[in-house]
């Protein structure tokens, strides 16, 4: 890997000032307000805040301030770490505002040097997805869905994302593709797909000739359902843009909670485990899969004629490492199971709000911080007995701001 960070003016742009909690939409606004004038028309590029260690739910009125109607990016610091400030915690921040920033924290070797297998050699764009559901009990909010995208090719680290709101637990997302009447333009195509896509080329300059899409949170009794649903909305979306742009698309889900674990033959011999007693992550650099250290394995546990596969693509800290399952449902661009497993080990290399490897491929990941930030754009004055919204009732969320968008915001 390649760590690579973006230089940025340490000198605050108007003097520190605080607020009471229950103050906190009036002084952003006094902030934003005082550094606009201050810098004479271009923009506040970081707002660093330092919240009281039991915040409530300030930390989410700021967020949903900053990103939906200022149109900020936020770093939140609580006031114990920054008075007790550790290497360790000003290393993980500094990661944290780099890709805020529209910085790249890692970059893969093989990335830059155009040898990832059915990415480097044509222009490519992978999806993460998932969708969040209100805790048991709650039965008037409603799930949110989350999709990003990756912005950068042939390195494969930023990722845009959009968020939406849906009918109260249901799972396949409605927002990825859609059209609507417009008294003035007519039949009007939208949806985060297309907007995602739209996005890419912008940033790239090239259109995506091929789509990876990796889905969190479905459980196999779903698993055709979202398929049929959510690949027929990347369909019309690719359509709508260009009438024959039709890229091949792999369609990925991704399952954490399952009750497999792997263990090495031989738990005593140490280069069989990592210092936990846990079987041994893949190695991002020389990719080797060793099946007798149990980093993958895709036979005897696995389906007999489906294409899936368990991963470990990270160090146990504490308790036995759970495997990540990947079920590839389909598969367009005829990925062998060397190449998928080879590209989804990687890329967990890639995590930007760490340096370690992960044990979720990032997209999907970043797409559950993005859902899990998005109920934080709620109205918060929504009364709890309100009735439970209906499939075509549910009421959006606010938009969020055009920089925010182009940004990991949510990490």
């Amino acid at each position: 890997m390649v760590r690579m960070f973006q230089k940025f003016n340490c000198e605050p742009v108007i003097p520190v000032s605080s607020a009471k909690p229950e103050q906190v939409e009036k002084a952003l606004k006094q902030v934003y307000s005082a550094a606009m004038n201050k810098l004479k028309g271009r923009e506040l590029e970081l707002l660093i805040a330092i919240l009281p260690d039991n915040n409530g739910s300030l930390y989410g009125d700021l967020k949903r301030i900053c990103e939906t109607d200022l149109g900020l990016i936020s770093q939140c610091c609580l006031t114990k770490h920054v008075f007790k400030t550790s290497k360790q915690y000003l290393a993980n921040v500094s990661l944290k505002i780099n890709v805020k920033m529209g910085g790249r924290n890692t970059v893969l070797l093989d990335a830059i040097s155009w040898r990832i297998p059915l990415v480097s050699d044509i222009p490519t764009i992978i999806f993460g997805a998932d969708v969040t559901h209100p805790e048991t009990g709650e039965d008037s909010s409603p799930s949110i869905a989350a999709v990003v995208a990756s912005q950068d090719w042939p390195e494969v680290t930023k990722y845009a994302g959009l968020v939406c709101a849906q009918a109260h637990r249901q799972e396949l997302i409605q927002d990825l593709f859609k059209t609507w009447t417009d008294p003035q333009r007519g039949t009007v195509t939208g949806g985060m797909i297309r907007e995602l896509l739209i996005s890419f080329r912008k940033a790239t300059g090239q259109k995506p000739l091929r789509i990876i899409f990796y889905r969190d949170g479905v459980s196999e009794g779903q698993f055709y359902q979202v398929l049929l649903h959510e690949v027929d909305a990347i369909r019309k979306a690719c359509a709508s843009l260009e009438p024959n742009y039709q890229p091949p698309v792999t369609f990925v889900v991704v399952q954490k909670r399952h009750h497999t674990r792997l263990f090495a033959n031989n738990h005593k011999d140490r280069n069989s485990t990592d210092k936990s007693g846990n079987i041994l992550p893949g190695n991002s650099v020389t990719m080797t899969f060793l099946s007798n250290v149990g980093t993958v394995v895709d036979s005897k546990i696995c389906h007999p004629t489906e294409f899936d596969f368990y991963l470990c693509s990270h160090s146990g800290i504490q308790g036995t490492s759970r495997p990540a399952h990947y079920h590839v449902l389909w598969d367009e661009n005829n990925f062998t199971a060397d190449e998928m497993q080879i590209l989804t080990n990687n890329l967990c290399y890639t995590y930007a709000r760490c340096t370690r490897s992960v044990s979720v491929v990032p997209p999907a990941y970043y797409a559950h911080l993005a859902a899990f930030r998005a109920r934080f754009y709620m109205d918060p004055n929504r009364s709890e007995n309100s009735p439970t919204p209906s499939m075509g009732s549910v009421k959006p969320l606010p938009a969020l701001k055009e920089k925010v968008k182009q940004v990991m915001f949510y990490c």
